[in-house]
């Protein structure tokens, strides 16, 4: 800890390019921190300007970078400036060395890029060397096995990860995946490793926390409901046409999460779907998403990592319809959870509104035939199945806890300090 501060400062880094997963996953792992570290002061620097529309801890403040995202090749582009890329980049850099140089935190937690967007990191880690300790935060797959060693391999990222991180934490539990296995990390990674758990949720997320406009709470629908959720919403139009077109069962209303990315015609278009349906409503973005979870009957949902760790800690029947493009993580994902029986999974090539409605009508309990993606007996209306309790009970969804406890060793303070 500085000497000059009392308290300890932590600093969580995310480049973010698409979507609102890194960061949400930084401010987990913040209000974990914040509740841990009485008096603790944090600071979240990320490429998402949406950032600061999700609820943030008390003592956290939040810097965002100018923006970039992904263009159809895959490829990084500027999102708003009309410079290039490599301009972005530098200004970027600047802004991190300058914020994270003059906040000197006692810990610095990166998230998934140990060395930043093209880079843009390793001023700031170079600065720090030798005063913070560094972390790097992964969640537990980052894409298949040949594409994810090939981009560490040219990122020179075990190089950057030996140079510069005291420890490397998995956000995963090694049961269901072992990334240190799978991608084949060095004896200097592994060394450092420490397989921390899924970040699981202990209570909503909502609680205590006022409605923004445009957004409503689980208890303003009907008892029961069906809830559909589009992850960021960039992608995720095919699942929520597919899942409004479905048949519910009856006394359900369907609900579907857009997210804060879907573009305003395709919600017009969901929108339309939902009231020639009927019993059919769409919401848009809203940071009170476990909320609805939590009181939803059944849940069809992407695949990325916060959605499905939300899904892992209740006790909601999930159907997990995964991205396969640009990376396939959300398929590796569902697909070894699903061999555990903590979820059903189906492949978006298979995705219709027939396969959606068999799931709903099942795992509701309710007439008609028996889904293709679980052929397995159910318990009841709005009840998770009995294979789905045992698997996720048997999960390590302890992530957040340990995570806050380590800390206490790399900053040499306990959660008692004020």
């Amino acid at each position: 800890m500085n000497a000059t501060t009392p308290r300890p400062r932590i600093a969580l880094y995310s480049h973010d390019t698409v979507g609102l997963g890194h960061t949400r996953r930084q401010l987990a792992l913040a209000h974990e921190l914040a509740r841990h570290h009485a008096g603790a002061d944090l600071l979240l620097v990320t490429g998402n300007p949406e950032a600061t529309l999700l609820p943030a801890p008390d003592r956290t403040d939040v810097v965002t970078l100018p923006t970039v995202t992904k263009a159809a090749d895959g490829s990084y582009v500027p999102r708003r400036l009309g410079s290039d890329l490599e301009s972005v980049v530098g200004l970027r850099s600047a802004i991190l060395t300058a914020a994270l140089t003059s906040f000197s935190p006692d810990l610095l937690i990166v998230d998934k890029v140990p060395q930043g967007l093209c880079g843009e990191l390793l001023q700031s880690l170079e600065a720090l060397r030798g005063r913070t300790r560094m972390v790097l935060g992964l969640r537990e797959v980052l894409d298949d096995t040949a594409t994810t060693r090939a981009e560490w391999l040219t990122g020179r990222t075990e190089d950057v990860i030996r140079d510069y991180y005291d420890e490397v934490w998995v956000y995963g539990d090694p049961s269901v995946f072992d990334p240190a296995k799978e991608y084949g990390w060095g004896t200097d990674t592994v060394a450092k490793t420490v397989q921390l758990g899924y970040l699981g949720r202990l209570t909503p997320a909502g609680s205590a926390r006022q409605t923004p406009a445009g957004s409503a709470r689980p208890h303003e629908l009907p008892n029961r409901y069906v809830l559909c959720q589009m992850g960021g919403g960039a992608d995720g139009l095919a699942l929520a046409e597919a899942f409004l077109s479905a048949s519910l069962p009856d006394g359900y209303e369907g609900v579907v999460l857009t997210g804060a990315y879907l573009p305003a015609h395709d919600r017009l278009r969901l929108e339309s779907l939902a009231a020639a349906g009927g019993h059919r409503r769409v919401i848009g973005f809203t940071d009170q998403a476990e909320d609805w979870l939590l009181s939803a009957s059944a849940v069809v949902s992407m695949g990325g990592y916060n959605s499905t760790v939300e899904i892992l800690s209740g006790k909601v029947p999930a159907l997990v319809v995964p991205r396969i493009h640009p990376r396939t993580e959300q398929l590796i994902r569902a697909q070894s959870l699903a061999a555990t029986g903590a979820l059903d999974v189906l492949v978006p090539n298979e995705l219709t509104p027939e396969r959606i409605g068999d799931w709903l009508a099942a795992v509701l309990n309710t007439p008609g035939p028996q889904p293709q993606p679980t052929p397995t007996p159910q318990t009841g209306h709005g009840s998770i199945p009995d294979r789905m309790l045992r698997a996720r009970s048997a999960l390590d969804l302890n992530g957040l806890q340990t995570l806050a406890h380590r800390t206490d060793n790399l900053i040499g303070v306990s959660h008692h300090a004020a």
